[in-house]
């Protein structure tokens, strides 16, 4: 392969990593091996004198995928420049002096006050447009709702969920399928849901980083030419900015070294450092390259890489029959800790790094946390994966969804299946009975307690075998049985939900039940073409939900389940002619309702409909910012579909004045 044509394969290798990682919340490669190929592909550039236009060298990313409203920030929000080198740090730094702070690990923020109230919230997005996410910004834990000053304030932060807030979400959730990740992907997940309750309970944090302008009827505030300023007037407005320390060339490389040793006890994720000039002019007359402006740079965690030799592929089945290969190496010192063992995620990393038993590998901690598998010195292609299900013995198969290959267990009794559906039948947002963790769980199973859902509602006939087990006694007992009989009351979402269907989380399945107006035979007898016209659903989550209910034995299940339950009725207002029938897309903030989930379940409890995208079916955009020039707004004007705001729909269509809502 010629210079040229690897040139190329780094730049799809390396834009399809990052599509993932910005745009779906995923990771296909490690930090270690996108941060190789990168400077890979920066020194063939400078060597052929030539950069492609997708170069991920001077392209800054991805928009990000979602249902939120879109804006295009004032200012683009560039990559910064990096380096792992802390020796290139104080060269860059020069004779100047510097701020060197945190470079934190979750999604950057922009926010305007105006006023001294929070006008909007945008996240990074593509750095040229991002989503609008100002009702979740108002939950943030730490971001002031009011501020001192009354003028126009732009800064930029990085949102984040801590270790310690992360692990007990995690805590919190039996089923191992279901756990979060990464403190990053909750954080990116929370701060883009639709209803801030959500957002609310994730307890997300802001910490400012960068100070963008602020003006008043004196035209801009003069900070005195300095970062440092800015940093302590954004403390007096009450925000939380990052830790941060006045640096020079004699005292930069020691501060680095504090915070590395601070970064091995430090609560919230960080995958590095930003130094910045102090002299704001200076830092100005510098401009910007295409993709990084050249008043600060980004100080990168070298690596601690540690060779070991991997013994074993531990292979972990879950409730959906994914069965997940882990390495187990000899053991070795990284960051401080012990390490043994890592995650290889699917088949499709397993068969890129090459794995044999008794290779050579290199190990580190991503962010010096997460332990991964950064080379395969060896490479001997060895690991034969698993004909068996290694807890039930069944048959295992290699599936491909996207470009991701991935072993799952075919056996549909597999006991690790039964185990984890339990689980998931039972968590918060499915049935919600306490008491069972996975290894309880385990136990009924074991003692033949529960075959199918509906055995959980008869546990009572296991009084005496369960009040003798170790760890339960009357008083545990009497609890599970409360808990029991409390989640017979609940709603037919949640129950299509507990079924654990692949794909089909909890919103998709109030999508499908008021669809079919929580008519049960309509729903489980519906066809792929059916349900994928509805909007929400598509082919993919279609085909799922048919192949669940083309199994006799769980339509049987599931009929038997409903006569446990008391299910609750929702009821449709058909009488109301404005919306019953009609067709509307809500997007942007809201003033009277909580939020647009809020106006969304009006809508439909009134015969109405309310879709993601305009068309020509639309019979309305409501949209409070009708001058705006997002994406829904031009194509309701090219569709002649009417932009009327929410009073307007409330006082038109609902009949009544907007003090009612």
């Amino acid at each position: 392969m010629n210079k040229m044509e690897r040139m190329k394969e780094l730049i799809a290798l390396l834009n399809e990593a990052s599509k993932a990682y910005y745009a779906e919340d995923k990771e296909i490669m490690s930090n270690y091996e996108y941060d190789a190929l990168y400077d890979e592909l920066v020194a063939l550039e400078e060597e052929l004198g030539t950069v492609l236009s997708d170069s991920p060298t001077v392209n800054v990313g991805y928009e990000a995928l979602s249902e939120l409203p879109k804006e295009r920030h004032e200012t683009p929000m560039l990559s910064l420049s990096k380096t792992k080198e802390r020796e290139e740090i104080r060269e860059w730094l020069s004779d100047k002096e510097g701020l060197l702070s945190w470079k934190l690990d979750g999604l950057t923020v922009v926010l305007t006050y105006e006023n001294g109230e929070l006008l909007k919230a945008v996240t990074r997005g593509n750095g040229e447009i991002g989503d609008v996410i100002t009702n979740n910004a108002r939950v943030f834990k730490n971001l002031p709702h009011r501020i001192a000053f009354k003028g126009k304030l732009v800064l930029r932060g990085e949102a984040v969920i801590k270790y310690s807030d992360f692990e007990k979400i995690n805590a919190s959730i039996d089923d191992a399928d279901e756990k979060y990740k990464n403190p990053r992907n909750l954080c990116s997940g929370s701060i883009r849901q639709l209803n801030n309750e959500i957002t609310a309970k994730r307890n997300v944090r802001f910490y400012a980083f960068s100070f963008v302008s602020a003006t008043d009827e004196n035209g801009d505030v003069d900070f005195n030419n300095s970062k440092e300023a800015q940093f302590l007037f954004l403390i007096e407005q009450g925000f939380e900015v990052v830790d941060y320390c006045r640096v020079d060339k004699d005292t930069v490389i020691s501060a680095i070294d504090d915070f590395a040793k601070k970064v091995q006890d430090f609560d919230i994720p960080s995958d590095g450092l930003v130094l910045t000039f102090e002299d704001i002019a200076y830092g100005k007359s510098l401009g910007r390259t295409a993709k990084s402006p050249r008043d600060s740079i980004a100080f990168k965690w070298q690596d601690e890489l540690r060779e070991t030799t991997l013994l074993e592929i531990e292979w972990s089945p879950s409730r959906t029959g994914l069965i997940n290969p882990v390495a187990i190496f000899e053991p070795v010192e990284l960051e401080g800790t012990t390490v043994s063992r890592a995650s290889v995620h699917n088949v499709s990393v397993l068969r890129g790094l090459k794995l044999g038993i008794g290779d050579t590998i290199t190990v580190y901690k991503a962010n010096m946390i997460i332990p991964q598998i950064a080379q395969n010195l060896t490479g001997s292609d060895t690991v034969e994966l698993p004909e068996c299900c290694p807890v039930c013995g069944g048959a295992t198969k290699v599936q491909q969804v996207n470009d991701t290959q991935s072993l799952y267990c075919m056996n549909p009794n597999c006991d690790a299946k039964k185990v984890k559906a339990f689980s998931h039948f039972v968590n918060r947002d499915a049935l919600n009975i306490e008491g069972l963790s996975e290894a309880t769980l385990e136990k009924f199973l074991g003692m033949g307690f529960l075959h199918t859902f509906t055995d959980l509602f008869h546990l009572d006939r296991y009084r005496d075998e369960i009040t003798a087990m170790e760890g339960f006694g009357e008083k545990s007992y009497t609890n599970l049985i409360d808990s029991v009989d409390k989640a017979r009351h609940t709603s037919l979402p949640r129950v299509i939900f507990a079924l654990g269907i692949n794909g089909i989380g909890l919103a998709n399945a109030k999508v499908i039940c008021r669809e079919f107006a929580f008519d049960v035979e309509e729903m489980i007898s519906a066809d792929e073409e059916r349900l994928s016209s509805i909007d929400g659903v598509g082919e993919v989550l279609a085909g799922a939900f048919c192949a669940y209910f083309a199994q006799t034995e769980n339509v049987e299940q599931f009929r038997n389940l409903l006569l446990e339950l008391d299910l609750e009725k929702e009821t449709i207002d058909r009488s109301n002619d404005a919306v019953n029938g009609k067709v509307f897309v809500v997007t942007g903030s809201l003033q009277y309702f909580e939020n647009r989930d809020t106006l969304k379940t009006k809508i439909e409890s009134l015969g109405g409909k309310v879709t993601g995208s305009v068309t020509g079916k639309t019979d309305a955009l409501i949209n409070n910012d009708s001058t705006s020039t997002s994406s829904k707004n031009k194509k309701a004007a090219q569709l002649n579909v009417p932009v009327i705001t929410e009073e307007t729909f409330i006082r038109e269509y609902l009949g009544i004045e907007p003090s009612q809502i």
